[in-house]
């Protein structure tokens, strides 16, 4: 007897799209994954805007909700977070090179914004390292600190306009995804060499050398300690005989 063959049933497939609505559900599905509009469906237009300016303004969410006891909460928390964010941001303009005030500002003025504009409550907003390091060496190529100050820090307020127009386009174009493509190795080594160049950078301070050279790279910076090394025997305090 032969083999029992099973009953063939036709398969049914959707009748493929049109090249818009294919594309529009692809993109649809890359930047809108969490549908943000879904809940504005079926409401009535005055509900509809009022859901539409908290989703895009989150400050007029919660802030209805807002008492003393999260005030309480916050207030420690902004306490201890300005004993970080005061010498973090005079460190941080010590890095780019631009007045210590600026590094001020930089540390509470992001994070006023970020309140209006933000929903996220794990999420740090302040300057980066990294960010100093690169402007700076970016920036005294083409206008040195030193020598043509005013045009160093205009150059700097520049660049920094120029970034958060680019990083306002990302996030209205919902591209965070692009940050899904940079592989942990890339990252890893990428911070690894920032806080190597940090670490170089320091020892103008730490040895109290009034001549250092803007080049971060390990051979320059031995190079400027090992030429300079007289300014750490003058720098150096003396012990008096009592």
């Amino acid at each position: 007897m032969g083999t029992p063959v099973a009953p063939e049933h036709p398969v049914s497939f959707a009748p493929p799209g049109s090249f818009a609505n294919t594309l529009k559900s692809d993109l649809k599905e890359t930047f809108f994954p969490d549908d943000p509009f879904h809940q504005f469906k079926n409401e009535k237009p005055a509900r509809r805007l009022t859901k539409a300016i908290q989703y895009f303004i989150p400050i007029f969410e919660w802030l209805p909700n807002y008492n003393f006891k999260l005030f309480r909460y916050d207030l420690l928390a902004g306490l201890t977070i300005t004993s970080l964010a005061i010498p973090q941001g005079i460190s941080y303009a010590k890095l780019a090179d631009i007045p210590s005030i600026i590094g001020l500002y930089s540390s509470f003025v992001p994070p006023l914004i970020y309140a209006v504009f933000g929903n996220s409550k794990h999420i740090a907003v302040g300057t980066v390292a990294a960010c100093s390091l690169l402007l700076q060496s970016t920036i005294s190529e083409v206008a040195s600190p030193k020598d043509d100050p005013i045009l160093y820090l205009h150059l700097i307020f520049t660049a920094t306009f120029i970034t958060g127009i680019f990083q306002t386009a990302l996030g209205f174009l919902r591209l965070g995804i692009l940050v899904d493509f940079l592989s942990h190795s890339t990252i890893t080594g990428f911070m690894g060499g920032t806080a190597i160049i940090i670490f170089l950078q320091q020892l103008k301070g730490f040895f109290g050398l009034k001549h250092f050279t803007t080049k971060t790279d390990v051979i320059s910076v031995m190079h400027a300690i090992f030429q300079n090394r007289k300014e750490v025997c003058m720098n150096t305090p003396r012990h008096h005989k009592i």
